[in-house]
């Protein structure tokens, strides 16, 4: 016992492995990503923009139509795609005037290198 206190215990091999966990992803393996071109021509068209945004797919939104025709209105329909996207954790970036490349969670759009902040 006195032994023990002072050198330590034996441990067992399976106290000096490290513990993980194995994560199945054999579902997405074979999974195909879709890109989509869309067009926002009217307020009722964030529906359809943020099913398939649920559903997996990456959106390259012509949002050109709805600018011409009410700005107000277009606001009001990038704000409920945006608080989808953030809803589920994924990303939004204008191109240009006249695109978004909306993306789900497991899709990033690259924006240059990152500076750090000091």
């Amino acid at each position: 016992m006195v032994f023990d206190l002072i050198f330590g215990k034996e441990r067992d091999d399976d106290e000096d492995k490290e513990s993980f966990v194995e994560i199945d992803k054999s579902g997405e393996e074979g999974r195909k990503v879709q890109v989509r071109v869309e067009s926002l021509e009217e307020y009722a068209d964030t529906d359809k923009v943020q099913k398939l945004l649920r559903e997996g797919n990456i959106i390259f939104l012509k949002i050109k139509p709805m600018r011409d025709k009410d700005l107000g209105e277009l606001k009001r329909a990038v704000a409920k795609i945006k608080k989808t996207i953030t809803a589920m954790n994924g990303d939004i970036v204008g191109v240009d005037e006249n695109y978004l490349i909306i993306t789900p969670d497991f899709a990033r759009v690259y924006r240059g290198e990152a500076t750090s902040q000091v």
